[in-house]
This record gives C-alpha cells, structure tokens and sequence, in this order.
C-alpha cells in the first residue's frame, strides 16, 4: 500500500502538469470555457444546486443554506490562476493495479473513468484520492506528489478551497441517488456516510 499510494503521488503530479486552455468542464456542458476558476467553479458549484431543487434531493441542510455557506470562500478561489487538468474522480475503484507474476511488485496499471475531468484547481483532486477522508493524513501519496514536482501546501486558503470540493462532490453523491434511481440500501449509505461528510466540510467554510 505504501509503495502504491507513493506511485500514484507521483502520477498524480504529473496528470496536474497538463494544462488546459481555460476553467471548466471540456464537454461546454456548462458553457463555454472561462478565464478564470472562480467564474468556472461557482457556475459548476450553482449547476449541482440547481440539480438539487429540480430533483428535489434530500440534503443535510437546505440547499440555500449550502449556497450561502459555499459563498463565504469563494475569494479562495482566486488564487488559481493556471488551468490544470483534473481528473476528480480518483476513488479506489478507478486505480488500475497491475500485479506482475513471479513476485515483483505491484504497479500502478492506470488512471481510468475521466468523465468527471475538469481544468481546474489541482488541490480538487485530493477530494477523491482521499474519499471520506483527510489526504493529510496519506505521508506516502503526499511524498510521491511532492517528488514529482506537486505543490501541497495547506495554507488557510488551500484548505477553504478543499472544503469547497469536498462539498461539491459530496453534494453530486447525495443528489445523483435520484436521478439514478439507488436503491434504498445505497440511499441508506449514503445519507450515513456522505451526509456527515457534506456537514463537516460546509462548518469549515468561511472560518
């Protein structure tokens, strides 16, 4: 496990080298490209909000009050200044291991599933890579993404901003349980697991 994650720290660093010709999602599902991240991410961050009323999504909180809390660290945002492409969907599941015969170590095979990718904000993707959970608390993928050339600094800043991707994918988790119609056992984990999460991370914005 330590050998992987400290692999795909690496990876990782080198998938944010790319850079992209605005913010935003490529597909221009929500338009055309931005010139900057804050105008990108709040239309983004809107756009999943818009989804919750429509579908009438159950939430830990109203969805005006997940707004205004969102709302208090979007100055945040402003210091991105460079479109990095970011995969934002790195959870267990969508990291290849490719496990070699006659006991060598295993690899990572590949990064699949980018239909969430985005030019964004780097820092978004540490959300997924550490789902539930704090990538401080991962030395090993931290060490790798540092080595080949990441920035994970966790100023004051950079924390609001996690906060706010955290939020935003904890929202689509809660939400898409509609649209796609989950059954009552992942509705049930979901509101127990992803819930909390969702609460937690709106408490950190704006402190």
């Amino acid at each position: 496990q330590a050998v992987l994650h400290r692999e795909l720290g690496r990876h990782v660093a080198r998938l944010h080298q790319v850079t992209g010709p605005g913010f935003g999602y490529p597909s221009g599902a929500l338009g055309p490209l931005s010139a900057d991240w804050r105008t990108a991410f709040t239309a983004i961050y809107d756009a999943v909000l818009d989804d919750a009323r429509r579908y009438g999504a159950w939430l830990p909180r109203p969805v005006d009050e997940v707004a205004r809390a969102a709302k208090t660290a979007y100055d945040s945002l402003d210091e991105v200044t460079v479109p990095r492409l970011v995969h934002f969907d790195l959870w267990q599941g969508n990291i290849l291991v490719d496990r070699p015969e006659g006991g060598a170590e295993p690899r990572i095979g590949g990064l699949i599933d980018g239909e969430r990718m985005f030019w964004g904000d780097p820092l978004a993707d540490f959300v997924s890579l550490a789902l539930l959970g704090d990538i401080r608390k991962d030395r090993d993928f931290l060490t790798g993404y540092q080595e080949a050339g990441g920035r994970a600094e966790f100023t004051h800043s950079a924390r609001q901003r996690l906060a706010l991707y955290r939020s935003y994918l904890y929202l689509i988790m809660l939400i898409e349980t509609v649209p796609r119609g989950a059954g009552d056992e992942q509705v049930a984990w979901v509101r127990e697991r992803v819930a909390p999460e969702l609460t937690a991370a709106l408490d950190e914005l704006g402190q």
